[in-house]
């Protein structure tokens, strides 16, 4: 009986050193940065403030350049209090690319807004007291195109 017991535990350290073995699995930091951008994504489109506020460090800033070339910066808390709870909309998003290095990442999103623009949104996001947590967004736009989703 000793002999199985002492293979069994050998299979699921083998299992466990090759990645195989799922149970209580912790969520890897891509799977964490997705979610906190997912926030982001479905609280604004769902008109949910209290869920993006979990994705953004409380100080963080937007920027963009403006149609007269100058530049732009917006506090985080003016632009969450623009959201209207329980307000949808048909913004549509999607993670375009992640990249991380220990606590630090950038990432960029696509959100469409059909009809009016296309939002390009690059985040830099920190891990801090064990959460993911975007601490800028820079974004630029271009108008939707005039043929499509007709």
């Amino acid at each position: 009986m000793h002999s199985k017991r002492s293979g069994l535990a050998a299979i699921a350290t083998l299992f466990s050193m090759l990645g195989l073995a799922q149970v209580n699995q912790v969520p890897s930091d891509m799977e964490r940065i997705s979610s906190t951008l997912m926030d982001y994504i479905d609280g604004t489109a769902n008109g949910d403030p209290e869920q993006v506020r979990r994705a953004f460090h409380p100080d963080f800033k937007l920027y963009t350049v403006t149609d007269a070339d100058s530049l732009w910066i917006r506090s985080g808390e003016k632009y969450i209090s623009g959201i209207k709870a329980g307000e949808k909309n048909n913004r549509q998003g999607r993670i375009i690319s992640i990249d991380v290095e220990g606590n630090a990442a950038m990432a960029k999103a696509e959100v469409a807004i059909p009809g009016w623009r296309i939002f390009t949104d690059y985040f830099l996001l920190l891990k801090y007291e064990g959460a993911w947590r975007i601490v800028q967004k820079s974004f630029s736009w271009r108008a939707w195109p005039k043929d499509e989703g007709k």
